[in-house]
Order: C-alpha cells, then structure tokens, then sequence
C-alpha cells in the first residue's frame, strides 16, 4: 500500500472512533444513530447533485450496501446499551476484516503479501484478547452478539462497497449514494418499528448528530476511494486500526475503565498495523 493511501486510512480510522465516540456519549444510543443517518442523507443528497447519476448495474450495489450500513448501525447502538466505547468498538470493528480476508479469499480477484496476511491476522488476535475481556470483568456479555453482528454488517457493506465503487468507477458518487440509501433504509425501519417520535429531538442532539454524521461521510467518502486504489481486504483491516483510538479516547477522554487486558489487545493490534506497513 503506498505511504498516502496508507496515511489517508489512517486519518478515516481516527475520525471513525471519533463519531462513535459522539455516539456513545449520548443518553439515547438508537435515536443519536437515527440523527446521524439522516444528517448523512440530506449531506449525501447535496453531494449527489454535483454528480452524474450512477449506471443501472450500480444501484443494486447500492441497495446492498444501504441494507448492510442500516443494520451495522442497528446492531451497534444495541450493544452500545450494554458496553464500554473501550470494549464494544474493538470487538465490533475488528472482526470484520477477518471476515473480509477470508470472505475476499474466494470472492475478490485482490492480491496481497504474506506479511499483510500475517498483520491482518495480529489484529484480529488482538480483537480476540478484547472480546475476553468481557468475561474476566464481569461486563454484560450481551454486548458480544450485538457487536459481532455489527462486525458482520461491517465485512458485507466493505466487500459490496469495494466492488460497487469499482463498478461506479467514482468515489464520490458512490458514497453519496451509500449515504442516501442508508438513510431511506434506517428512517423507514425506525418509522415502522419506533413510530415518528424517534425523529423528535432537541436542537443540541440534532447538532450532535449533524456532526457525527459529517465525520462519518468524510472517513467513508475516504475509505470508498482507498478501496478503488488497493486491496480491499487490506484498507478493511487498516481501517480498523480505529479500535486503537477508540480505545485511548474510551480510556482517556471518557474516563471508562483503564484495564491491562484492553493495554495488551490495543498492542497487539498496533503490532498488526505496522506489520502491514513495514
């Protein structure tokens, strides 16, 4: 991976941990995620007028990737009820790039090192070690099945946005899409499951959402046009370098439980990300 792209993925990961960290300091998990995807809607339905629409063979790759975003979200306001920041972003974003790997090895033509097989890898030990975590605090281990099927969500949106940006051939058009899409899928379930009132909040809760959901379009608009230049596995599992910073901003910023099992996941997970970069 060249040094930009690499550095560019970096950057999406910390401003990724940073919205979920606005998130998970909010009273209402479910209605800030609610806030945040609409806002990314009307953000992605301006970014579409100022691009061509996409062709017919992308808009089924769009209605995937809207299904696959709505239920991530879902998944991780659910297990955001009952864990830590610390904790739960680990589990629910390291998995995944496993799942890519293994997931891409049969299904994407992308080739990679040994070396970047082997980083992938680390990082997802060091997930593991975070999972156990749970178990030998006392935490709810509700949180887990919660978090990995956000995980999952998380490998289907990245392979099917991977390919369906190569199809599109444009980055920015594809993630104002993915965006509009996420956005009609997650309301209309709301609207369904919850009624009307989940769209009713205070003006400080909508700024907050405004806001988490510029930060969420910017590190995804970044991690579209990362995938359309190098391997799709590889920016998956560079991107979930996130945990790291989610964990120092749970720990440090707040104040959630410094423990030394979280000290030796999140290094070992740094381990895996200069493995792929050395």
């Amino acid at each position: 991976m060249e040094t930009p792209i690499f550095f560019a993925v970096l950057f999406s990961a910390l401003l990724h941990a940073s919205w979920n960290a606005v998130i998970r300091a909010g009273g209402d998990r479910f209605q800030g995620m609610l806030l945040l995807t609409v806002s990314q809607g009307f953000m992605g339905l301006c970014m579409a007028l100022f691009v061509p629409l996409p062709n017919a063979e992308v808009w089924l790759w769009l209605l995937a990737s809207g299904v696959l975003h709505a239920g991530y979200k879902m998944f991780l306001a659910a297990a955001y009820k009952h864990g830590d920041l610390s904790r739960v972003y680990p589990i629910a974003r390291g998995v995944a790039p496993m799942i890519v790997v293994l997931a891409g090895y049969f299904l994407l033509s992308d080739t990679m090192e040994n070396k970047e097989y082997a980083g992938i890898a680390l990082i997802g030990v060091g997930v593991v070690l975070m999972a156990q975590g749970v178990f030998s605090s006392g935490e709810a281990r509700v949180l887990i099945p919660f978090a990995l099927g956000s995980a999952l969500c998380t490998a289907g949106y990245s392979m099917v946005d991977g390919l369906g940006a190569r199809v599109a051939g444009n980055a920015t058009q594809f993630t104002a899409w993915i965006f509009i899409f996420d956005a009609l899928v997650f309301s209309t379930i709301t609207l369904a499951s919850s009624g009307p009132r989940r769209f009713i909040a205070s003006r400080k809760s909508w700024m907050l959402g405004s806001f988490a959901g510029a930060l969420s379009l910017v590190t995804y608009w970044i991690t579209v046009w990362a995938m359309t230049v190098a391997p799709i596995a590889l920016v998956a599992a560079l991107r979930e370098t996130s945990v790291l910073f989610a964990v120092l901003i749970g720990v440090f910023l707040m104040k959630e439980r410094a423990e030394f099992s979280k000290l030796i996941a999140a290094i070992v997970v740094v381990s895996g990300i200069i493995l792929i970069r050395i």
